[in-house]
């Protein structure tokens, strides 16, 4: 019998109106709502459900608005898994699933971690660029052979990966990438995420991170930075504070949940790009993804049908 692994997504997913059918049809999705309103002492619900989209664009903003709606999701699943793991911020969410942080503690700290990336570079001297169809190798090479500060940031799946850095260095590399035949495509943020430059943003979290109570996960979670799993509260707050300012090593990851026996991936959250991540990582492998309730009933019938064998 395979295992059941759920995955979070990041920053980019979000959109106006997620999760307000969740909250509309599922007390228990309400209730995740409710406590991160409390938790922030605002109305990140009304954010979610009515926007304004330029204020959950911004990043404070935007990491606890998909941490809540991902965890409502995964409320009114209502379902369990053998293993999780999240990209970037989603990271959190796995921890929340796994129980080894309490919702209220997750967007609080998410909150705090948006505001300190943010603040790590100053909006116009970062970027981040997406490569598509480059080898590994090739992506290494060009962000070592320009000056200044430019890194992979997301090894998402083969043939893209996302670098980031010093807004000249990273155009200086994305040129020498177009030159190989690469695709390079600007992503629309205000920072260089998952670069040495977040490394104030790390040192920043870290107090937080100590001060927040954590519990032993209930099952693995696939941390980021290692593409391994932890077990334990101290190395999910370890794997939490490097992560900022360390490559997302998506690809590796659910590489090793497949061969820790995962066989079936549900996406938990709004949109799909993990789904799609992990079609191009490997297509054996079962997928779907709960972004709103009508997905639900589906998802909850293949996990027992998965689980029977």
């Amino acid at each position: 019998m395979g295992k059941v692994a759920f995955v979070f997504p990041g920053q980019g997913s979000q959109r106006v109106g997620m999760g307000r059918d969740a909250a509309e049809a599922s007390a228990r999705a309400r209730e995740v709502f409710d406590a991160a309103d409390a938790a922030l002492g605002e109305s990140l619900s009304s954010l979610c459900f009515d926007g304004p989209e330029d204020a959950l664009r911004l990043t404070e903003n935007t990491q606890p608005a998909i941490l809540t709606t991902s965890v409502a999701l995964l409320r009114a699943l209502d379902r369990r898994c053998d293993m999780a793991a999240g990209h970037s911020l989603g990271e959190y969410s796995a921890h929340v699933a796994a129980g080894t942080l309490e919702l209220a503690d997750a967007v609080r700290l998410v909150r705090r971690r948006g505001g300190y990336m943010q603040d790590a570079v100053p909006v116009g001297d970062g970027a981040m660029v997406a490569v598509l169809k480059a080898e590994r190798s090739a992506v290494d090479e060009a962000c070592a052979a320009v000056d200044g500060v430019v890194e992979a940031a997301n090894y998402n799946c083969p043939g893209q990966i996302v670098i980031a850095g010093a807004a000249g260095a990273v155009a200086a590399a994305a040129e020498v990438l177009r030159a190989g035949g690469a695709r390079v495509t600007a992503l629309p943020v205000s920072a260089p995420f998952h670069t040495s430059l977040m490394e104030p943003a790390a040192e920043r979290l870290a107090p937080d991170l100590a001060a927040t109570p954590m519990r032993d996960p209930s099952v693995p979670v696939y941390v980021n930075a290692d593409a391994r799993p932890v077990r334990d509260a101290e190395a999910a707050r370890d794997a939490l504070r490097r992560q900022v300012s360390r490559p997302v090593r998506w690809e590796e990851t659910v590489e090793r949940m497949a061969a820790d026996g995962a066989t079936l991936f549900v996406e938990i959250g709004p949109g799909k790009v993990l789904t799609g991540l992990i079609r191009r990582i490997d297509k054996t492998l079962a997928r779907m993804n709960v972004e709103t309730m009508a997905d639900v009933a589906g998802v909850r019938a293949a996990i027992e049908e998965h689980r029977r064998g």
